[in-house]
Formats: C-alpha cells, structure tokens, sequence
C-alpha cells in the first residue's frame, strides 16, 4: 500500500510528464537563414563628417562608413529585417524589456532596430555633445527631442505597426537609421554574418518577408509545424 508521500511524488511526476509532453507537442518552428547580395559587392562610402572635428576624432584612424547597404565578406546583407508579414492570427503582447537606440561617435548605433507595436524604445545619447532624434513616421506620432547631455536617454512607445520609421539627427546631416515596428513578435535584424533567426513560430502557414532600405522587398510562403527547423533563404540585388 503506498503511502501519501510516495502518492505525492508519484502525482508530481505525472504532472510534470504531463507538461514536458505537452510542451515537447507543442513547441514551436525555429526559421533561420541568410540573405545574401547577388553581384558584385559595393564599396560603402566612407561618412564625410564635415566640419564636425569633435564626431571624426572620436573614430581616430578608422572612419565609419555609411550603412545603408552593407555586404558582409561572405556575399550577405548586413541589417536586413526578415519577418512574418502575414498568416499569424494569435493573440500577442509587447516585451517588457525595451529595445534600444544609442548615439555613438555621431553615429546611430544600430542602424536597424526592429520592436513590437506597444514596446518601449529608449533612445540614449552617448556622445559628450549635442544630438537630436526625428521621426519620418506615417502612421505613428511624429517627433522631434533634443538630447544636449551624455547620458541621456528618451522612452517611446510606437502603437502602430510600421516598416521603415526613418530616424534623422539635425544637427548632424549624415546621421539617419530606421526603426521597424511590427505586429508580432516574428521578426529578426541580419548581422554581421547576413543569418537571422525567428523562433518559437506556431505551426502554420505564413508570408516572410524581407526588408531592406536600399534593396526593396521579397516575401516567400513558408509552412512550418511544431518543433521544426526550417531552413529560408532570401537573394537581394540592386534594384
């Protein structure tokens, strides 16, 4: 006859069972790939600084360049948003953690940032000098903050999903970045290495799309099921 203690330990067990199978059932589709650049790879323009001595010093000998089209060594596309544009009808909600947007070197830091529709993004300023960051938005609230003070960071909340925010600094010309916001949580930025990885996708039927500011756009249909590795590629080209 089994005791109460070994009845306890017996139930914990098939609970516990329980749960794993369920989530080992349930668990959702990893997609990851690259996006890779056909042609031969462009030489990105060194940034012309200006008269701005105080932005150049900070970079030395090693002058940045502009990002807007970046190939990596391995024929792929730096900052590439990929993400589930269509075919998730589930109920999300925003990540507590924000995402952020930093000033370094008169530079926006990264130069694609992606969040969801309701999350907070925290631009800093982390130069000894004055920045401020503009909006281009359509459909969310345009703005225009000033940032004079190391260290100071701003909070906002994007409530509407919208591709390609440009991100401009007046006060220094060449300073420009976007920001994605996007409907779910679906969505990854490309590297260094031109990869993305999107997980714990349901099982489904779905149009990935991929989004780049110099060379357009490109969806495919994908259908993942539970637990699946897939496997997606994407070719951009100059348009």
């Amino acid at each position: 006859m089994k005791t109460i203690k070994q009845i306890s330990i017996i139930g914990g067990f098939l609970i516990a069972t329980s749960l794993l199978s369920s989530s080992l059932l349930y668990a959702g589709a990893t997609v990851s790939g690259k996006v890779a650049f056909e042609g031969a790879a462009p030489t990105p323009a060194p940034i012309n600084f200006g008269a701005e001595r105080q932005c150049a010093l900070m970079h030395k000998d090693k002058m940045p360049v502009n990002e807007d089209l970046i190939v990596n060594p391995n024929q792929t596309v730096k900052y590439a948003l990929v993400y589930v544009k269509d075919g998730f009808t589930g109920d999300v909600s925003a990540p507590a953690a924000p995402v952020e947007v930093d000033q370094n070197g008169c530079m926006f830091t990264p130069h694609v940032a992606a969040a969801m529709a309701g999350q907070k993004v925290v631009f800093k300023n982390g130069d000894a000098l004055l920045h401020n960051i503009r909006t281009e938005s359509k459909l969310n609230k345009m703005f225009n903050i000033a940032q004079p003070i190391q260290g100071m960071s701003t909070q906002k909340v994007f409530q509407e999903p919208e591709l390609g925010i440009r991100l401009r600094c007046d006060v220094h010309f060449w300073m420009s970045a976007y920001l994605h916001v996007l409907k779910n949580q679906f969505f990854s930025v490309t590297g260094d290495d031109g990869t993305f990885t999107i997980k714990d996708v349901p099982a489904g039927i779905y149009t990935l799309e991929v989004w780049h500011e110099k060379l357009g756009t490109q969806t495919q249909t994908i259908t993942v099921a539970d637990g699946e590795t897939k496997t997606v590629d994407f070719t951009l080209k100059k348009q």
